[in-house]
């Protein structure tokens, strides 16, 4: 088994990946560092949230992206906790009018690290 700093630095590209994604709008990019199955639900500005990760990618193919409007990229990780092959991740995710909080749980699946949920939510600033 890998080290907590090994599993760290891995754990920090796929959160790089992750922001990349949604600045970026490369659906391809996300798809490769999610669970097919994952899950991705929270509130925003009161209202739930729930999709499956294809509905999700569908949202973000079908927006102009951070990149395109000429956004700033202000994402960042904010805590990172690792347990076995299990983690969980806080990072914040200020984009378009949104104050996004994300708690991203991963794990291993295959040999890999991979998202396998994503909980949301819109904080007013």
């Amino acid at each position: 088994m890998k080290t907590f700093n090994e599993n760290a630095k891995v754990i920090t590209a796929i959160l790089q990946d992750y922001f990349n994604g949604i600045y970026k709008g490369d659906t391809d990019l996300l798809k490769s560092i999610f669970h097919p199955h994952a899950l991705v639900s929270g509130d925003i500005k009161g209202e739930l949230y729930f999709k499956t990760l294809d509905e999700y990618l569908q949202g973000v193919q079908n927006r102009k992206s951070p990149y395109e409007l000429g956004a700033a990229f202000n994402m960042e990780i904010l805590s990172l906790e690792i347990i076995n092959a299990i983690a969980v991740a806080k990072v914040h995710i200020p984009i378009f009018e949104y104050n996004y909080y994300d708690l991203l749980s991963l794990a291993v699946v295959d040999g890999k690290w991979v998202i396998v949920n994503k909980l949301l939510t819109h904080v007013n600033s």
